[in-house]
């Protein structure tokens, strides 16, 4: 996706969100968000989004999600002592792959700082290999939610 498309991003862009508080420890020499933190927080929304609306059990679940790919673009520049909104919309949902995009913002402002996120495939647990049927049915309609065509699922 292009990024001046990317930059056009809104938090009303995404259907669900969650607060990060930022810490000192995430800023870097340069006195903003080190960049592996972005991907530590892209992990975390979407993996709070899995649990708590798709049914997700990371232990336990029958199947899991593989990421096979990350990316981020980067707008402004965020840091401690900020609080963020994490966005999280989903942009393709295939037969076992989800491709997820997580919007960055300083909480209360409407510019887009980061937009980044992940392909996650998902994966029997036992044989690391995509089900035959695809994701389970519980996941896909928690994804379905998130799956953008412009108006927000929840």
């Amino acid at each position: 996706m292009a990024s001046v498309q990317l930059k056009g991003r809104r938090p009303g862009d995404y259907g669900f969100h969650q607060e990060y508080r930022t810490r000192w420890s995430d800023n870097d020499m340069y006195d903003h968000m080190n960049n592996s933190v972005y991907s530590f927080l892209f992990d975390s929304i979407i993996n709070a989004y899995l649990i708590e609306h798709c049914g997700l059990r990371p232990p336990t679940s029958p199947q899991i999600g593989l990421v096979v790919n990350s990316h981020c673009d980067y707008f402004g520049s965020v840091g401690f002592p900020m609080t963020i909104d994490l966005g999280l919309r989903i942009n393709k949902l295939g037969k076992s792959s989800v491709a997820y995009e997580v919007g960055v913002f300083e909480q209360g402002k409407d510019d887009v700082r980061a937009v980044g996120g992940y392909t996650h495939v998902f994966v029997e647990r036992e044989k690391n290999r995509p089900a035959a049927n695809g994701m389970s049915d519980e996941i896909r309609r928690g994804l379905e939610r998130l799956l953008r065509d412009g108006t927000p699922k929840l």
